[in-house]
């Protein structure tokens, strides 16, 4: 019987190769077996093993999926059979990349792995925009926030006086449906609707697309706007620097 592998849950960055780490291209190079997403594909896998199988297990809103628990069973199958895995995750996996459900199942079956770091679409957002993400005495806070529950609606415990304070920048990830929703009540908890506002959208690829606007035109265009492409969105005092 073979020993058991191991796993390495590599966060791939917000698409771009170039900004994959040298330990995430290192463990894509010795795959012998790679679970990818969606948002984790195209070049970054041209780094992987030629040899290895590569598994599509991307999870989209409004797109059929694969389910978590199945993704789960089939990181503890390979791992059992002796293989070394990558789980391939875009941004940071540890940010809104349901990686603790993993770590979870594979702590359960007795498995070894690794978290591998990377760049979160946040920083890579901002930088593609020319902008910081905090500043001394005026945005001395950065809050990464989640505009959907498991419903895909906006969560109801929403702590509205941390997300509407003026002088904070904050970052909505899976937003773009429910942020009518989320800029009607900022206003009602006094964030002012000109506060600046950008939105990024497939950050890192090529039809990557940057608008800078308002909370208010913002909640306005996602009302219209149909949504396809994988966007964040940072609002605050820093999101028109330039």
């Amino acid at each position: 019987m073979p020993s058991t592998g191991f796993v390495s849950l590599v966060s791939a960055g917000p698409g771009d190769p170039e900004l994959l780490t040298l330990r995430a291209v290192d463990r894509l190079a010795r795959a012998e077996v790679v679970l990818y997403d969606d948002l984790a594909s195209g070049p970054v896998l041209d780094h992987a093993n030629p040899d290895a199988m590569l598994i599509a297990v991307g999870k989209r809103a409004g797109r059929p999926s694969a389910r978590q628990d199945h993704v789960n069973a089939l990181l503890v199958e390979h791992a059992l059979a002796g293989r070394r895995v990558v789980r391939l995750k875009s941004g940071d996996s540890g940010i809104f990349g349901r990686l603790e459900e993993e770590l979870v199942a594979l702590t359960g079956a007795g498995i070894a792995f690794e978290i591998v770091p990377g760049v979160t679409s946040a920083s890579a957002a901002a930088a593609a925009a020319g902008i910081p993400l905090t500043r001394r005495l005026t945005a001395r806070r950065v809050q990464f926030i989640t505009g959907a529950d498991v419903t895909g609606h906006l969560p109801e415990d929403i702590n509205w006086a941390a997300i509407a304070d003026p002088a904070v920048t904050t970052v909505v990830f899976m937003g773009q449906r429910s942020f009518p929703d989320l800029a009607a009540g900022l206003r009602a908890h006094g964030l002012p609707g000109d506060t600046p506002a950008l939105f990024a959208e497939s950050v890192g690829h090529p039809h990557q697309r940057l608008i800078r606007t308002t909370v208010d035109e913002l909640a306005t265009m996602m009302k219209i706007a149909s949504v396809s492409q994988p966007g964040l969105i940072i609002y605050g005092p820093l999101a028109f620097y330039a």
